[in-house]
Protein backbone atom coordinates (compact mmCIF):
# COMPACT_ATOMS: atom_id res chain seq x y z
CA UNK A 1 0.00 0.00 0.00
CA UNK A 2 1.74 3.15 -0.92
CA UNK A 3 1.35 6.10 1.32
CA UNK A 4 0.94 9.75 0.70
CA UNK A 5 3.89 10.42 2.16
CA UNK A 6 5.52 7.69 -0.48
CA UNK A 7 4.32 9.37 -2.82
CA UNK A 8 5.87 12.78 -1.38
CA UNK A 9 9.26 11.08 -1.70
CA UNK A 10 8.93 10.00 -5.62
CA UNK A 11 8.02 13.63 -6.66
CA UNK A 12 11.04 14.58 -4.29
CA UNK A 13 13.32 11.97 -5.92
CA UNK A 14 11.67 12.98 -9.27
CA UNK A 15 12.13 16.72 -8.97
CA UNK A 16 15.77 16.28 -7.64
CA UNK A 17 17.05 13.83 -10.13
CA UNK A 18 15.77 14.68 -13.70
CA UNK A 19 14.70 17.60 -15.21
CA UNK A 20 10.80 17.44 -14.20
CA UNK A 21 8.36 20.47 -13.02
CA UNK A 22 6.67 19.80 -9.46
CA UNK A 23 3.17 19.95 -11.27
CA UNK A 24 4.46 17.35 -13.98
CA UNK A 25 5.82 14.79 -11.02
CA UNK A 26 1.92 15.69 -8.64
CA UNK A 27 0.26 14.42 -11.21
CA UNK A 28 2.73 11.66 -12.30
CA UNK A 29 2.44 10.48 -8.74
CA UNK A 30 -1.38 11.34 -7.68
CA UNK A 31 0.48 13.87 -4.87
CA UNK A 32 -1.70 17.49 -4.25
CA UNK A 33 0.73 20.23 -5.14
CA UNK A 34 0.21 21.72 -1.83
CA UNK A 35 2.07 19.43 -0.25
CA UNK A 36 5.42 21.34 -0.89
CA UNK A 37 4.02 24.59 0.80
CA UNK A 38 2.22 23.11 3.85
CA UNK A 39 3.98 23.23 7.10
CA UNK A 40 3.45 20.12 9.55
CA UNK A 41 2.40 21.84 12.92
CA UNK A 42 2.98 18.46 14.70
CA UNK A 43 6.02 17.97 15.35
CA UNK A 44 5.97 22.27 17.12
CA UNK A 45 3.52 20.57 19.23
CA UNK A 46 5.14 17.47 20.12
CA UNK A 47 8.53 19.39 21.54
CA UNK A 48 7.29 19.73 24.82
CA UNK A 49 6.16 16.46 25.31
CA UNK A 50 8.70 14.58 23.77
CA UNK A 51 11.40 17.01 26.09
CA UNK A 52 8.72 15.73 28.95
CA UNK A 53 9.77 12.35 28.06
CA UNK A 54 13.57 12.70 27.80
CA UNK A 55 13.63 14.31 31.50
CA UNK A 56 11.13 11.27 32.25
CA UNK A 57 13.98 8.66 30.83
CA UNK A 58 16.90 10.47 31.91
CA UNK A 59 19.98 8.39 31.56
CA UNK A 60 18.05 4.61 32.53
CA UNK A 61 15.26 2.19 31.15
CA UNK A 62 11.92 2.83 31.66
CA UNK A 63 8.86 1.69 29.72
CA UNK A 64 6.11 3.37 28.20
CA UNK A 65 3.30 2.83 31.24
CA UNK A 66 5.99 4.08 33.95
CA UNK A 67 6.93 6.93 31.69
CA UNK A 68 3.61 8.28 31.85
CA UNK A 69 2.91 8.06 35.18
CA UNK A 70 5.89 10.00 35.71
CA UNK A 71 4.61 12.62 33.32
CA UNK A 72 1.59 12.96 34.32
CA UNK A 73 2.47 13.54 38.15
CA UNK A 74 4.18 16.81 36.99
CA UNK A 75 2.04 17.59 34.32
CA UNK A 76 -1.38 16.82 34.55
CA UNK A 77 -2.56 18.82 31.16
CA UNK A 78 -0.75 15.97 29.10
CA UNK A 79 -2.77 13.20 28.18
CA UNK A 80 -1.90 9.82 28.01
CA UNK A 81 -2.83 8.97 24.43
CA UNK A 82 -0.59 11.88 23.13
CA UNK A 83 2.31 10.62 25.43
CA UNK A 84 2.01 7.47 24.04
CA UNK A 85 1.63 8.39 20.28
CA UNK A 86 4.93 10.80 20.83
CA UNK A 87 6.52 7.80 22.75
CA UNK A 88 6.79 5.52 20.18
CA UNK A 89 6.87 8.23 16.96
CA UNK A 90 9.96 9.25 18.24
CA UNK A 91 11.65 5.83 18.95
CA UNK A 92 11.66 5.72 23.02
CA UNK A 93 9.79 2.58 22.86
CA UNK A 94 11.94 -0.33 24.59
CA UNK A 95 12.74 -3.35 22.11
CA UNK A 96 10.25 -6.39 22.49
CA UNK A 97 11.55 -9.20 24.24
CA UNK A 98 10.51 -12.58 22.09
CA UNK A 99 10.36 -15.74 23.46
CA UNK A 100 12.33 -18.05 22.26
CA UNK A 101 10.80 -20.45 20.31
CA UNK A 102 11.97 -24.12 21.44
CA UNK A 103 12.59 -27.32 18.75
CA UNK A 104 9.25 -29.41 17.96
CA UNK A 105 9.81 -33.29 17.89
CA UNK A 106 9.44 -34.81 14.43
CA UNK A 107 6.15 -36.95 13.86
CA UNK A 108 6.34 -39.97 16.02
CA UNK A 109 2.81 -41.87 14.82
CA UNK A 110 1.78 -44.72 17.53
CA UNK A 111 2.53 -47.90 16.46
CA UNK A 112 1.50 -51.70 18.00
CA UNK A 113 4.60 -53.45 18.29
CA UNK A 114 4.76 -57.35 16.92
CA UNK A 115 6.05 -58.15 20.54
CA UNK A 116 5.42 -57.35 24.21
CA UNK A 117 7.84 -55.13 25.79
CA UNK A 118 8.79 -53.28 22.35
CA UNK A 119 7.16 -50.04 23.74
CA UNK A 120 5.45 -48.73 26.59
CA UNK A 121 4.04 -46.20 27.06
CA UNK A 122 3.18 -43.62 30.36
CA UNK A 123 1.81 -40.40 31.09
CA UNK A 124 0.04 -38.92 33.87
CA UNK A 125 -3.36 -38.03 35.79
CA UNK A 126 -4.80 -35.92 38.46
CA UNK A 127 -7.84 -36.02 40.90
CA UNK A 128 -8.36 -35.67 44.58
CA UNK A 129 -8.69 -37.24 48.17
CA UNK A 130 -12.43 -36.96 49.96
CA UNK A 131 -10.76 -34.18 51.84
CA UNK A 132 -9.30 -32.50 48.72
CA UNK A 133 -5.84 -32.66 48.59
CA UNK A 134 -4.50 -33.96 45.27
CA UNK A 135 -2.88 -36.80 43.84
CA UNK A 136 -1.30 -38.10 40.76
CA UNK A 137 -0.93 -41.23 39.32
CA UNK A 138 1.64 -43.21 36.65
CA UNK A 139 -0.24 -45.05 34.08
CA UNK A 140 1.84 -47.51 31.96
CA UNK A 141 0.65 -49.39 29.22
CA UNK A 142 2.26 -52.11 26.40
CA UNK A 143 0.64 -51.42 23.27
CA UNK A 144 0.85 -54.60 22.31
CA UNK A 145 -1.59 -56.43 23.83
CA UNK A 146 -2.88 -53.14 25.90
CA UNK A 147 -1.95 -54.78 29.18
CA UNK A 148 -1.68 -52.21 32.01
CA UNK A 149 2.08 -52.72 33.59
CA UNK A 150 1.04 -50.19 36.62
CA UNK A 151 -1.05 -47.39 37.91
CA UNK A 152 1.01 -46.02 40.91
CA UNK A 153 -0.39 -42.79 42.72
CA UNK A 154 1.53 -40.66 45.03
CA UNK A 155 1.02 -36.61 45.92
CA UNK A 156 4.03 -36.06 43.83
CA UNK A 157 5.48 -37.99 40.96
CA UNK A 158 8.89 -35.69 40.49
CA UNK A 159 11.89 -37.29 37.91
CA UNK A 160 13.54 -39.50 40.72
CA UNK A 161 9.80 -40.97 42.11
CA UNK A 162 9.15 -42.03 38.17
CA UNK A 163 12.42 -43.81 38.25
CA UNK A 164 11.64 -45.62 41.52
CA UNK A 165 8.23 -46.48 39.91
CA UNK A 166 9.15 -47.75 36.52
CA UNK A 167 12.09 -50.07 37.93
CA UNK A 168 9.38 -51.61 40.13
CA UNK A 169 7.61 -52.74 36.66
CA UNK A 170 10.99 -53.59 35.39
CA UNK A 171 11.10 -56.11 37.79
CA UNK A 172 7.88 -57.97 37.45
CA UNK A 173 7.55 -57.38 33.87
CA UNK A 174 11.04 -56.75 32.26
CA UNK A 175 12.51 -53.96 30.58
CA UNK A 176 11.00 -52.56 27.19
CA UNK A 177 13.45 -51.14 24.04
CA UNK A 178 11.44 -47.98 24.06
CA UNK A 179 9.05 -45.78 26.44
CA UNK A 180 6.68 -43.38 24.68
CA UNK A 181 5.84 -40.09 26.30
CA UNK A 182 4.90 -36.63 26.25
CA UNK A 183 7.42 -33.87 26.68
CA UNK A 184 6.78 -32.98 30.30
CA UNK A 185 9.21 -31.60 32.86
CA UNK A 186 9.92 -35.17 34.55
CA UNK A 187 10.37 -37.03 31.15
CA UNK A 188 12.82 -34.12 29.47
CA UNK A 189 14.78 -33.77 32.84
CA UNK A 190 18.69 -34.62 32.80
CA UNK A 191 18.00 -37.04 35.23
CA UNK A 192 15.42 -38.96 33.54
CA UNK A 193 16.98 -38.96 30.43
CA UNK A 194 20.50 -40.18 31.72
CA UNK A 195 18.82 -43.39 33.42
CA UNK A 196 17.09 -44.50 30.34
CA UNK A 197 20.59 -44.40 28.66
CA UNK A 198 22.17 -46.12 31.60
CA UNK A 199 19.93 -48.70 31.02
CA UNK A 200 19.63 -48.47 27.25
CA UNK A 201 16.28 -47.56 27.05
CA UNK A 202 14.75 -45.31 23.64
CA UNK A 203 12.91 -42.43 24.65
CA UNK A 204 9.96 -42.51 22.50
CA UNK A 205 8.92 -38.70 22.09
CA UNK A 206 5.55 -37.57 20.50
CA UNK A 207 5.32 -34.31 19.22
CA UNK A 208 4.32 -31.51 21.68
CA UNK A 209 0.61 -30.29 21.49
CA UNK A 210 0.07 -34.31 20.16
CA UNK A 211 -1.31 -36.15 22.03
CA UNK A 212 -2.91 -38.64 19.48
CA UNK A 213 0.56 -39.78 18.93
CA UNK A 214 0.58 -41.38 22.51
CA UNK A 215 -2.99 -42.95 21.60
CA UNK A 216 -2.49 -46.41 23.65
CA UNK A 217 -2.28 -44.67 26.72
CA UNK A 218 -4.14 -41.69 26.54
CA UNK A 219 -7.55 -44.32 25.45
CA UNK A 220 -6.61 -46.19 28.63
CA UNK A 221 -6.68 -43.04 30.85
CA UNK A 222 -10.02 -42.30 29.57
CA UNK A 223 -10.97 -46.37 30.98
CA UNK A 224 -8.99 -45.49 34.18
CA UNK A 225 -10.78 -42.12 34.75
CA UNK A 226 -14.46 -43.27 34.11
CA UNK A 227 -14.31 -46.64 35.68
CA UNK A 228 -12.26 -46.03 38.19
CA UNK A 229 -11.11 -42.20 39.62
CA UNK A 230 -14.76 -40.76 39.07
CA UNK A 231 -16.45 -44.90 40.16
CA UNK A 232 -14.78 -44.54 43.57
CA UNK A 233 -14.16 -41.83 46.46
CA UNK A 234 -10.64 -41.81 48.00
CA UNK A 235 -9.72 -41.40 51.49
CA UNK A 236 -5.98 -41.96 51.41
CA UNK A 237 -3.04 -42.88 49.10
CA UNK A 238 -2.46 -46.23 50.44
CA UNK A 239 -6.24 -47.09 49.67
CA UNK A 240 -6.31 -45.73 46.69
CA UNK A 241 -2.83 -47.50 45.56
CA UNK A 242 -4.82 -50.98 46.80
CA UNK A 243 -7.97 -50.00 45.04
CA UNK A 244 -5.43 -49.10 41.80
CA UNK A 245 -4.04 -52.67 41.64
CA UNK A 246 -7.59 -54.04 41.61
CA UNK A 247 -8.63 -52.23 39.07
CA UNK A 248 -5.63 -53.34 37.14
CA UNK A 249 -5.54 -57.28 37.93
CA UNK A 250 -9.50 -56.77 36.46
CA UNK A 251 -8.56 -54.66 33.56
CA UNK A 252 -5.94 -57.36 32.49
CA UNK A 253 -7.52 -60.63 33.39
CA UNK A 254 -11.28 -60.14 32.88
CA UNK A 255 -11.96 -56.84 30.74
CA UNK A 256 -12.21 -58.13 27.05
CA UNK A 257 -10.80 -55.72 24.65
CA UNK A 258 -12.27 -54.58 20.83
CA UNK A 259 -9.17 -53.76 19.39
CA UNK A 260 -7.84 -56.96 20.49
CA UNK A 261 -11.44 -59.15 18.95
CA UNK A 262 -13.07 -59.21 22.79
CA UNK A 263 -9.94 -60.79 24.53
CA UNK A 264 -8.27 -59.83 27.79
CA UNK A 265 -4.88 -58.64 27.51
CA UNK A 266 -3.54 -62.09 29.22
CA UNK A 267 -6.01 -64.33 26.90
CA UNK A 268 -4.08 -61.97 23.85
CA UNK A 269 -0.49 -63.08 24.98
CA UNK A 270 -1.47 -66.78 25.50
CA UNK A 271 -2.71 -66.58 22.22
CA UNK A 272 0.17 -65.31 20.53
CA UNK A 273 2.54 -67.22 22.77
Amino acid sequence: MVTSGDREQCVSYSTENYSIAHSRACNLFDCSRKNKYYQKRMPLKDEPIEKAIREAIGNSRKGRKKVIVLIRRKRPDMGASKIRRVYHLKGFALMKRFKTKMRNNPKNPAIVPMHPNIEWAIDFMHDALVDGRRFRSLNIIDPFNRECKGIYIRHNLPATRVIELLEQSFEKYGKPRYIRSDNGPEFISKLFQKWMHDNGIGWSKIEKGKPQQNCHVERFNKTVREDFFDANLFFSIDQANEMAADFQKEYNYERPHESLNNLTPMEMQKAIV
